[in-house]
């Protein structure tokens, strides 16, 4: 009995009868000894389980909802999630038809979900245009997380330049002409976007978050969560 116990708890993996019988003393009969010590763990935490014609210690099915452990597992954000969250962040209120257009490429439901269940977008109402689209601006949660007081506090375009992360030619205009951002501090988002413009951005323009120290400390999501798939630019 002391054996077939050793052997279960040794294992990762359910064992079969077989195997049980084949480290047994041959006089010994292997069922009627799982019964015994399925019978011994009954009322205990761990109990004696068949699963198929397998046997193993599992956890007492009254216990196994206390012992559950979340772990959240922090892992570095794609880069399309970062140029989604900068765009909205840029000009908002903005529509996913717009940070598609930005990008050049089709943005993934999962990208969007994402940044949807951190906490950091949220709806602003429908824009007064054909189809209504819904529009989409930051959260408290998102100025929290990067330590802002409000969206002005985000780095104007002097200062992404002078960090190096902007690099001259017409897509910093296109940039700065849709969202209406000047030079210096961007505008608090509460206004409609502007401009129509189809120069793609440099992706370094579409990262100012980094240019805060804050890379590491934003969450992964795994790559090839979107489609980098271009537009069709017959598509609004």
């Amino acid at each position: 009995m002391r054996l077939l116990e050793a052997l279960l708890f040794a294992s990762a993996e359910p064992l079969s009868e077989r195997m049980l019988s084949n480290r047994l003393p041959e006089h010994l009969n292997t069922k009627t000894l799982l019964k015994n010590l399925q019978q011994d763990f009954a009322e205990r935490g761990v109990n004696l389980v068949q699963v198929g014609n397998s046997w193993a210690f599992r956890t007492a099915d009254d216990l196994s909802a206390i012992l559950n452990v979340e772990a959240e597992v922090s892992r570095k954000m794609s880069r399309a999630t970062i140029e989604t969250m900068a765009i909205v962040a840029y000009h908002q209120p903005v529509t996913r038809a717009e940070i598609e257009e930005i990008r050049g490429v089709s943005l993934s439901k999962g990208t969007f979900d994402l940044l949807f269940e951190k906490n950091w977008i949220k709806p602003r109402g429908r824009r007064e245009s054909p189809g209504r689209p819904m529009t989409w601006g930051t959260t408290d949660g998102f100025l929290d997380h990067f330590g802002l007081s409000r969206v002005t506090d985000l780095p104007g375009m002097d200062e992404l330049r002078a960090a190096g992360l902007l690099e001259s030619g017409p897509a910093l205009n296109v940039y700065r002409d849709r969202g209406g951002i000047g030079e210096g501090t961007p505008e608090s988002g509460d206004g409609e976007t502007g401009g129509e413009g189809s120069d793609d951005i440099d992706p370094a323009a579409l990262s100012p978050f980094a240019a805060k120290g804050e890379e590491d400390a934003l969450p992964e999501v795994p790559e090839n969560t979107e489609s980098e798939e271009p537009l069709d630019p017959g598509i609004e």
